[in-house]
């Protein structure tokens, strides 16, 4: 028997607002579009080329540096033009200052966001904040293959094994195990997940240094090639850093003897430490995987004075942009991985389960938040 419902009466829509949500339309459909013309934009070289041209370039400038064939040189405004649209650079423009009117009398100058993507020498400032090697690790073809099958993961059987993610299903394997057949992936991908580190440790250490008073020794679980070690070592050389990873980590590190790599696995045992830092950790683990690595975190400090300290999101920021970056990168760990990106209160349900008493947490840097676990 079909069931009757009452007819749905579409929502009163002007032209004006159909024209916009058309533009609004086109602009998701071909937003991927945005991601390829910054991983093409940061291969050409565009942003250093512009920084080492002073910090303004024309057309002319770019074309002579730049290694783009002869005969593909034409197509190189129409790509500035959508880079300056995106708000990646920004250009001065005689006369109307159109967009439409970029060329070859078109200046081009790096905004906040392209200064990010500046490579430079190890003299250059800008080497220790560029982020353009965090871009093209996370824009390979893998992970965008595997973005590719979103909507066939949702109808997936999720009993077997392939579908357990999206990536999976896409790759035949999970991430970890690409990386170590793939030899020139898993070097981009580990230098972009340092500079990220590098960039986000700048800013933890200088606005929020407070969280590692009184911390005599500290233990960065899963803290890959040491990154985030070596910035805490630097800025506070009293405390004694060591990194736990797992063997083919670790392995492959030489260490400068600013930090102690130590083989091993959180899931089982943590050495003793004041405190445990757990950086981009987390997020990539289901619930109760969270609680099992808090559980050993809880048992490798001391009660009272031992801490965890935590960098994750958490989601809910109050600005749009930020908020869109965080529910972005929820989107990108239900790709790659089991995890998820959390609300309060879902940490602090996590925090209860694994026993711990109480936390603060403060916003850090835009989407991040430093939190601090208590026994």
């Amino acid at each position: 028997m079909v069931e009757n419902h009452p007819a749905v009466t579409m929502p009163t829509t002007s032209d004006k607002e159909l024209l916009q949500a058309h533009a609004e339309l086109w602009n998701l459909t071909f937003s991927y579009l945005k991601s390829m013309a910054l991983e093409c934009a940061i291969n050409l070289g565009i942003p250093t080329a512009i920084h080492r041209c002073g910090g303004t370039a024309s057309l002319p400038d770019l074309l002579a540096t730049l290694p783009i064939l002869e005969r593909k040189k034409s197509y190189l405004p129409r790509l500035m033009r959508f880079l300056v649209a995106s708000g990646i650079f920004t250009v001065d423009v005689p006369a109307t200052g159109e967009c439409a009117n970029v060329g070859a009398t078109s200046t081009y100058r790096l905004t906040p966001l392209s200064c990010l993507l500046v490579d430079g020498d190890d003299t250059d400032a800008h080497q220790r904040t560029s982020l353009s090697s965090f871009v093209l690790s996370q824009t390979n073809k893998y992970h965008v293959t595997a973005a590719m099958h979103f909507s066939e993961w949702f109808t997936s059987d999720e009993g077997s094994a392939s579908a357990e993610m999206p990536y999976m299903m896409a790759n035949g394997t999970n991430p970890w195990a690409i990386m170590a057949r793939d030899p020139k992936l898993n070097q981009v991908f580990n230098a972009g997940m340092a500079a990220d580190t590098q960039f986000a440790m700048n800013f933890i250490v200088s606005n929020c240094g407070e969280v590692f008073e009184g911390v005599t020794s500290i233990v960065d679980v899963a803290g890959g090639t040491g990154t985030a070690a070596r910035a805490i070592a630097k800025a506070f050389p009293h405390i004694k850093c060591s990194v736990l990873d797992l063997p083919n980590v670790i392995n492959s590190i030489s260490s400068d003897g600013t930090v102690e790599y130590i083989v091993g696995d959180m899931m089982s045992s943590i050495p003793r430490t004041d405190a445990v830092f757990l950086k981009y950790v987390l997020h990539d683990w289901k619930d109760e995987d969270c609680v099992k690595i808090l559980t050993q975190c809880k048992k490798a400090i001391p009660k009272p004075g031992g801490k965890v300290i935590i960098v994750d999101m958490v989601v809910g920021s109050p600005s749009k942009s930020m908020f869109e970056a965080q529910v972005l990168f929820d989107l990108l760990m239900m790709v790659m991985t089991s995890g998820k990106e959390r609300e309060e209160h879902e940490w602090g349900k996590i925090f209860k389960d694994a026993g711990f008493s109480h936390y603060k947490t403060r916003p850090v840097m835009g989407c991040m938040a430093v939190t601090e676990l208590y026994p």
